[in-house]
């Protein structure tokens, strides 16, 4: 990626556009916008390396959710067990489609996209290799992030659970736990997630081997 020195080391604010020359941090520091405030870049210790095993564990914790019930619906004798997947499939039996289509692809769909983009830059990075397509890569992490909605899908399975709670016999699945668990997990990882250091790598074309 191509372009002149002190263009490429300005950066722009973005909650208010302000430019600003980036400098180097000291470990932990924090870089913030002289106008308003926000947060432009950090120095965290060692984040890639924490982002890659609590991607990881995320991802392990996804797969679990989706195999197992979430939920154990007893409603007189007839019991039904909600899965994740099973969730959106229902609501497509059902005949609410587009319903159905936001449900599984905001708890399916980008949750696995994210996870897969994620680990794909993280892996390369854990090699000292620059990522091919890295820019595209990095920008699809950037808008998947805004599109997973597993929080509030758990909200809404807690919901459900006191509002039915008169009418069957609703048991918490293993998955609920799990689920409960990885809405934490995934935003730890999310926050270790440092893209400055992919950026930075893009603009200079270069990438120091991972000690």
């Amino acid at each position: 990626m191509s372009g002149s020195p002190a263009i490429s080391s300005l950066i722009a604010c973005h909650e208010c556009d302000l430019l600003h020359r980036k400098t180097a941090l000291p470990p932990s520091g924090v870089a913030r916008c002289s106008r308003c405030g926000a947060e432009l870049y950090a120095n965290p210790v060692d984040s890639l390396n924490r982002a890659l095993a609590l991607t990881l564990a995320a991802a392990i914790l996804f797969l679990l959710v989706n195999l197992f019930p979430i939920v154990d619906l007893d409603a007189q004798g007839i019991i039904t067990k909600a899965t994740l997947p099973g969730s959106a499939l229902a609501l497509y039996e059902a005949g609410m489609i587009s319903v159905a289509l936001l449900v599984f692809a905001t708890t399916v769909l980008v949750p696995t996209a994210l996870f897969a983009a994620m680990l794909y830059l993280l892996a390369h990075d854990k090699f000292g290799k620059r990522p091919p397509m890295m820019p595209l890569v990095l920008r699809t992490v950037h808008e998947l992030k805004h599109w997973g909605m597993i929080e509030v899908y758990l909200l809404g399975v807690l919901a459900a659970l006191v509002k039915l709670g008169h009418l069957a016999i609703i048991k918490p699945g293993p998955s609920l736990w799990v689920l409960a668990v990885l809405v934490f997990v995934l935003a730890a990882a999310v926050s270790a997630f440092d893209a400055h250091d992919f950026w930075h790598s893009g603009e200079t074309g270069t990438k120091e081997p991972a000690p």
